[in-house]
């Protein structure tokens, strides 16, 4: 029997079949589309039964090739660029996709675990899988929005587990690959090793300078809760992952530099003092963002909670030093 994790070469895809491979399992079947070379590095230390590309893989689905050999899919594949304009590109690959595996899925009575985005609540302020919270900015959340709705209208009907996982802002290890579209702490981290200061947004719709809040959450817990539905196929649902606590830019900044500046020898510096010397600075607002960004997200993690994860989640001082420790010694 096979795991099927699709955008396996990805940023969280990569993680999922390490996690795996640390639990024993190797008749993994890796999905994707490596028009991106450099993505082959996330599997270098990974142990896998085949790698597939796409298009060859819906092809096999297809035909009945996986039929009876599957113990669940592990949907992770998607265009992850929010600022994608085209529209067609982006309907195609992350909603019909998502369909055609979620169709097969439910045919094989095959657990079905996929990525959804925290970007479907738009501007919104309450961060509850409702959907009067659900006001998607993007043709990219929209792609999202349109693929949970289709999952509850067949929610009554379903045949086999189904999890969609809200992911909120994800940060850690093998996302190098994603260039602009990798987290904060990815960019702060070569910002401040570059040029020793790290560049922020100044603040918009109130928000102090680096004050925007969003809900940071770590690879080693999305990782974790993934396995815990794994775990207990009996359960279901689309659930946000995140981890509860909105905490600012000016934060990760500040987790940031510390974590380099400590493995330098170096003390901790508070964020004013960070802002005196220069350390950080701030760097005018991008327009073609207006009205296209979140300026505060914190996920209602009740749901989750209430399915039975009760493990904790790092915060930013936690997590990214985490990430800061491993980006360092991965640089040598």
């Amino acid at each position: 029997m096979y795991y099927i994790i699709t955008g396996a070469a990805g940023f969280i895809g990569s993680n999922l079949v390490k996690a795996l491979n640390l639990r024993g399992e190797h008749n993994i079947i890796a999905v994707d589309n490596l028009k991106n070379a450099d993505k082959f590095k996330n599997l270098a230390d990974c142990e896998i039964a085949d790698y597939l590309d796409k298009h060859d893989f819906l092809k096999k689905l297809q035909d009945g090739f996986f039929d009876g050999l599957v113990s669940a899919v592990l949907h992770q594949g998607a265009c992850s660029n929010t600022m994608e304009t085209d529209g067609h590109y982006m309907m195609d690959n992350n909603y019909q996709y998502t369909l055609e595996l979620l169709n097969y899925c439910q045919n094989e009575e095959v657990p079905f675990l996929y990525a959804s985005s925290a970007s479907v609540y738009g501007s919104g302020q309450v961060f509850k899988e409702n959907r009067d919270c659900e006001k998607p900015l993007n043709v990219y959340a929209y792609s999202k929005f349109l693929f949970d709705q289709i999952v509850r209208r067949r929610w009554h009907k379903r045949d086999a587990q189904i999890v969609g996982l809200r992911y909120f802002n994800v940060y850690g290890q093998r996302e190098q690959h994603k260039g602009r579209m990798a987290s904060v702490a990815f960019h702060f981290f070569n910002q401040y090793r570059d040029s020793g200061r790290v560049k922020l947004f100044e603040g918009i719709e109130g928000y102090a300078n680096g004050g925007q809040l969003r809900d940071f959450v770590s690879i080693e817990d999305v990782v974790k809760v993934n396995m815990h539905f794994i775990d207990n196929p009996h359960k279901s649902g689309i659930f946000n992952l995140g981890t509860g606590q909105a905490q600012s830019f000016n934060e990760v900044a500040v987790a940031t530099i510390n974590t380099l500046r400590l493995a330098a020898g170096k003390n901790a510096l508070t964020l004013a003092e960070l802002q005196q010397q220069e350390l950080i600075q701030y760097i005018p607002f991008p327009e073609p963002l207006r009205g296209k960004y979140q300026s505060y997200t914190q996920a209602d993690i009740s749901a989750l909670r209430a399915v039975g994860y009760n493990e904790p989640f790092l915060t930013v001082e936690q997590g990214v030093a985490n990430y800061v420790e491993y980006l360092l010694k991965a640089a040598g």
